[in-house]
């Protein structure tokens, strides 16, 4: 990951906390276990996936609706990365409807669903 690309994601995330609809969400304790158990490999493998096969179409199926609120850890941070919907994608990441996502564009928010997964287990230690 390059130096812009961090930077991205810290201003990104720090944009978002000030959305109290964004910054309300945090992992549940079971997400937190299932994302320790399964390691930041499998989890990054899931957030593409899920974003690809969620949000990368020009048209999503129930566009708005199409991302669970729970169930996954990469469920709750695309709420918390509006990263849920393309709606959202394009008010806060400036992507525009109507396009199938790139897979840059697709990695660059997956980078961003990470980051959020990442600081929110930092935030909250395992067996605590």
């Amino acid at each position: 990951m390059t130096d812009d690309e961090r930077r991205w994601i810290a201003e990104t995330l720090e944009r978002l906390s000030h959305s109290a609809f964004r910054a309300k969400f945090a992992l549940t304790d079971k997400d937190r276990a299932y994302a320790r158990a399964k390691g930041r490999e499998t989890i990054d493998r899931h957030a593409r996936d899920m974003l690809r096969a969620r949000v990368g179409d020009a048209q999503p199926r129930n566009d708005g609706r199409q991302t669970p609120w729970r169930g996954h850890p990469v469920f709750t941070a695309q709420h918390a990365t509006a990263t849920c919907c393309r709606g959202c994608i394009a008010k806060w990441h400036r992507i525009p409807q109507g396009r199938e996502l790139t897979e840059t564009e697709v990695d660059r928010l997956a980078d961003l669903v990470m980051a959020w997964i990442e600081r929110d287990l930092t935030n909250h230690p395992a067996g605590r």
